[in-house]
């Protein structure tokens, strides 16, 4: 039987743990994950049928989840979802037009979360290298030549700061164009940890530490 309140049909049939999944949210069996609402870097939000974060205390049920989640309003975000998800529901007596499920709006807009998440995972590895890089290579006396990656460090670590912090506090559309613009310069930045940690093991440089850890942060 078809529910009149869309509200209603989409809370009764989809749990928030179901579209956080299928919109790019990473969950431990827990059920814990990173809060997407604030700067998480360990898991504080726990989402089953509802959703509550420990950390910015942000909560409430699937329709509260994606609204804040795609920047809508509660209808558009209970339309999305009922879409998204093949709820039926009838609207003044009528069902509304149908469309088959976008199934693949989904994947894009999962594809988009990922590659947002692995955008800031690297950028926050990398700005974790720069300031070691800053402090471990700095010169000791004036006459010391510079070292390389002392000079990368000085350059790089205002643009990467910058970068970060569109990811954390910027509006959707800012953060889709960081995302769109440097997700080249960031397989770079990618490859370049991997070689600089590949070539400096832990114990190699008096002055230089494995850069393993920081990047399990």
């Amino acid at each position: 039987m078809r529910k009149s309140n869309v509200f209603e049909a989409v809370k009764q049939a989809v749990p928030t743990r179901q579209a956080a999944e299928s919109y790019g949210i990473q969950l431990g069996r827990n059920g814990m994950a990173c809060c997407p609402f604030h700067d998480d870097k360990h898991p504080s939000m726990k989402v089953d049928r509802r959703f509550h974060c420990f950390g910015c205390q942000a909560d409430g049920d699937v329709i509260d989840f994606t609204a804040r989640l795609f920047g809508l309003n509660k209808k558009d975000a209970a339309l999305k979802l009922a879409e998204d998800f093949s709820v039926g529901f009838d609207a003044k007596g009528h069902d509304p037009p149908r469309r088959k499920p976008v199934k693949r709006k989904i994947s894009e807009e999962l594809r988009y979360r990922q590659a947002e998440q692995k955008c800031f995972r690297v950028l926050c590895d990398y700005l974790h290298l720069l300031e070691r890089w800053e402090k471990e290579y700095a010169p000791q006396t004036p006459e010391e030549a510079w070292n390389p990656l002392f000079v990368e460090a000085l350059q790089k670590k205002p643009y990467t700061e910058y970068l970060l912090d569109i990811l954390l506090s910027g509006s959707m559309e800012e953060r889709a164009c960081v995302v769109a613009e440097y997700g080249k310069e960031v397989r770079k930045i990618e490859q370049r940890i991997s070689e600089f940690t590949a070539s400096h093991p832990a114990g190699r440089h008096e002055r230089s530490r494995s850069f393993s850890a920081g990047a399990e942060r």
